[in-house]
C-alpha cells in the first residue's frame, strides 16, 4: 500500500479536492503534541456548499451517506495538506465526530455516518479505525445535511 493518501483515495476512484479555507474566524486545523484537531468540514462541489437539506425531509439517506463521504473528502484534504502527503506520519485516527441535520423524527443518522466512516477506512486502512459520534442536530451551516471533525494521531 502507498503512504500517499492522494494516490490512495484515487485508488478508490475518487479524488482530493484542494483544501477549502475558514469561513470565519477560526484555523482548519491544530497540532498539540502528537494530536491533529481538524476543523469541521462540509460537503462542497467545486467549491460550493452540496447536499442542501435535512435528513428526513429533503435529503435521502443514501444521500446523506454520499454527503458525509463528500465531507471526509474535504476532511482528507486537509489531512493530507498537513502531512505533505506522507501517511507514514500518521499513527490513526483517534476520533471522528458527524453531526447530520435531521428531522425531529430521523433516526438513522448512524447510516449516514457510514458513508464517512467506510471511506476513512477504505483509504487509510487499520489507521482509518475509529471511535465516532454521530449526531442529529437541527441546522448546520450554509444548510448542508453533514459536517464531519476527527482528531488523528501524528507520530512524533
Amino acid at each position: 500500500m502507498t503512504d500517499s493518501l492522494a494516490q490512495r483515495v484515487q485508488q478508490l476512484g475518487l479524488a482530493l479536492p484542494t483544501p477549502s479555507q475558514p469561513a470565519a474566524n477560526y484555523v482548519n486545523h491544530v497540532v498539540s503534541q502528537n494530536q491533529l484537531f481538524i476543523s469541521g468540514q462540509i460537503p462542497l462541489l467545486d467549491g460550493k456548499p452540496a447536499f442542501i437539506g435535512r435528513l428526513g425531509e429533503s435529503i435521502s439517506d443514501e444521500e446523506g451517506a454520499n454527503a458525509a463521504e463528500l465531507a471526509t473528502l474535504g476532511l482528507l484534504s486537509q489531512l493530507s495538506n498537513v502531512l505533505g502527503d506522507d501517511l507514514s506520519k500518521l499513527v490513526r485516527i483517534i476520533r471522528l465526530g458527524v453531526f447530520i441535520a435531521s428531522a425531529g423524527d430521523f433516526k438513522n443518522q448512524s447510516a449516514v455516518a457510514n458513508g464517512a466512516s467506510n471511506l476513512l477506512v477504505n483509504a487509510l486502512g487499520d489507521k482509518g479505525k475509529h471511535v465516532r459520534t454521530a449526531v442529529g442536530v437541527s441546522s448546520l451551516p450554509a444548510g448542508v445535511a453533514v459536517e464531519v471533525d476527527a482528531i488523528f494521531e501524528l507520530k512524533p
